[in-house]
C-alpha cells in the first residue's frame, strides 16, 4: 500500500500543526503495517499536492521521520520506508505505551479504581 488520502486521514485540527498530523498518521500507518518495509514514498511535492498542503509541511514531517530512521532518502531514487523491522516495532511499542498511559490518565480522571479499569479492559472486545 502507498501513502495517499486514504492512508493519511488528515483532519483540520487547529490544536496541532499539520506536519505533526502527517507525522502521526504515517507512524500509525507503519505501526498498523499499512505500509510495507522498503516501500517508496511519494516525493514531497507529490504528497503535498495529494494532501493539499504546503510542500514545506510535508518536508518537515519527512525530516522528522528521517531523524527517527523510519524513512531514508536515496539520492536520485526517492524516499523509502525503512527496511529495519526493529524500527517499526519501536514505533509500535511507543504508540502502545502512549495509548496505555492515556487510558490510565482517563481512568484516573474519572475516579476509577485500578481493578475497575482492569475489569473494563478484560470485558472489552479485541
Amino acid at each position: 500500500m502507498t501513502i495517499n488520502e486514504e492512508t493519511l486521514n488528515l483532519q483540520l485540527d487547529l490544536s496541532k500543526p499539520l506536519y505533526e498530523q502527517i507525522l502521526h498518521q504515517i507512524r500509525y500507518a507503519l505501526a498498523r503495517k499499512d505500509l510495507e518495509l522498503g516501500a517508496k514514498l511519494p516525493s514531497v511535492r507529490e504528497l503535498a499536492q495529494q494532501l493539499r498542503v504546503n510542500p514545506n509541511t510535508v518536508m518537515r514531517a519527512y525530516q522528522e521521520l528521517n531523524r527517527d530512521e523510519l524513512i531514508e532518502t536515496r539520492r536520485g531514487q526517492g524516499t523509502f520506508i525503512t527496511t529495519k523491522p526493529q524500527k517499526i516495532q519501536h514505533i509500535r511499542d511507543n504508540l502502545a505505551t502512549e495509548a496505555v498511559n492515556s487510558f490510565i490518565d482517563t481512568m484516573q480522571e474519572l475516579g476509577m479504581s485500578r481493578q475497575t479499569a482492569l475489569s473494563l479492559l478484560e470485558e472489552g472486545e479485541w
